[in-house]
């Protein structure tokens, strides 16, 4: 029998309108599976979420809503015909076992590379190189200074979300979520340390805000905000992403706002780096959960350094209503299962994260149920 202490993971819960079955959800996890000229997903990307189809949401990978906005190879897009229809696949393979599925909506900004565009600049707030990685097709090249947006250029990104949500739901997904965090387009917006603009999109708070409200603005067009979420959190990094003075006020301004859209959810990522000595540092471990939910009074789903016993506390606690895992379910198809039994997990096979084909993708092992 299980114990009292595993219970709120395994139970269900309304997030905007649809009913999971569990608090579980499977973060949205890259895995350059589609390494095709389309950059459509495939049978195999089917068999994949599949698997995981027991959590009680899958949020499926980061994928681009435009061409412009490509910067990962090998990723999936959501902006054509053949990318539609490869999606359509998947949604009905999870849907046929029972699951349900959100795209994850995205735009790489200065996290993508001239090697995307025949040499030209990928573009974002402003010239700022991010200091980072980029994953181009022939290996990990270093950032270079983006080229700043025009006016006409983050109209059309704007609307390009709205037509990435448009097809995500023509694409069979219950939802969509649109990627605020980390280091990517609308996060490059955002903070002070990469948008030096000068105009309506730069300078103030709600200035630097006002490309994600915005696109939140044109996405609800299409899709009901029950079925609307935005993964956002502030971050301390390197670079011109360490946080500052503005980033914690910045999230606040955020967080009190999209409080007001009635959103399906807000995925909140916890801190994934060192902030002690920072601006951050009173947000560490279960700081940023603490910190955000008297903001945010909708559906929060925690994420990063999630674990069965975090996850029920968290929850115990009221600080959020379910917990996203990212890595266990790369490993462990049968994840839900394996929390619920209490079982060992599978050690990922780090080589085959970021790869090709099968191997590390669709051949992890699972349990055998247990009667109860």
């Amino acid at each position: 029998m299980t114990d009292k202490i595993w219970l709120p993971l395994f139970s269900p819960v309304r997030m905007g309108s649809l009913e999971l079955r569990n608090r579980i959800v499977m973060a949205p996890l890259t895995r350059m599976r589609a390494d095709n000229p389309e950059h459509a997903p495939t049978q195999l990307h089917a068999e994949y979420y599949a698997q995981r189809a027991d959590a009680g949401l899958i949020i499926g990978e980061c994928t681009e809503v435009s061409a412009q906005g490509y910067g990962w190879a090998d990723t999936p897009g959501l902006w054509s015909v053949e990318q539609v229809k490869g999606w359509r696949t998947v949604t009905d393979a999870v849907h046929r076992k029972g699951g349900l599925m959100y795209a994850q909506l995205w735009h790489t900004g200065a996290m993508s590379h001239p090697e995307f565009f025949s040499g030209e600049l990928p573009v974002s707030a402003s010239d700022v190189n991010p200091e980072q990685e980029s994953v181009t097709p022939s290996g990990r090249k270093p950032t270079v200074a983006p080229r700043a947006m025009t006016k006409a250029e983050i109209r059309q990104t704007v609307a390009d979300f709205g037509q990435a949500a448009r097809n995500a739901l023509e694409a069979g997904f219950d939802g969509v979520q649109i990627q605020a965090n980390y280091l990517y387009l609308i996060a490059q917006f955002l903070s002070s340390g990469s948008n030096r603009r000068t105009d309506e999109y730069g300078g103030s708070t709600e200035n630097r805000a006002r490309m994600l409200f915005e696109i939140t603005d044109t996405v609800l067009q299409y899709v009901e905000p029950g079925r609307v979420g935005v993964k956002i959190g502030p971050m301390h990094l390197a670079g011109p992403f360490a946080a500052n003075d503005d980033t914690l006020p910045d999230m606040e301004y955020v967080f009190r706002k999209l409080d007001g859209y009635g959103l399906a959810h807000l995925l909140l990522m916890g801190a994934n780096t060192d902030v002690s000595g920072s601006p951050l540092q009173e947000l560490a471990g279960d700081g940023m959960f603490r910190h955000f939910r008297p903001l945010y009074r909708g559906h929060v789903i925690a994420n990063v350094d999630m674990t069965a016993e975090r996850g029920n506390r968290l929850l115990e606690l009221g600080l959020v209503d379910s917990v996203a895992f990212g890595r266990p379910f790369i490993a462990n198809p049968d994840l839900v299962r394996r929390l619920q039994q209490k079982a060992s997990l599978n050690e990922i096979d780090w080589p085959t994260v970021y790869a090709a084909g099968p191997e590390g993708y669709t051949d992890y092992s699972v349990t055998e149920p247990q009667a109860v």
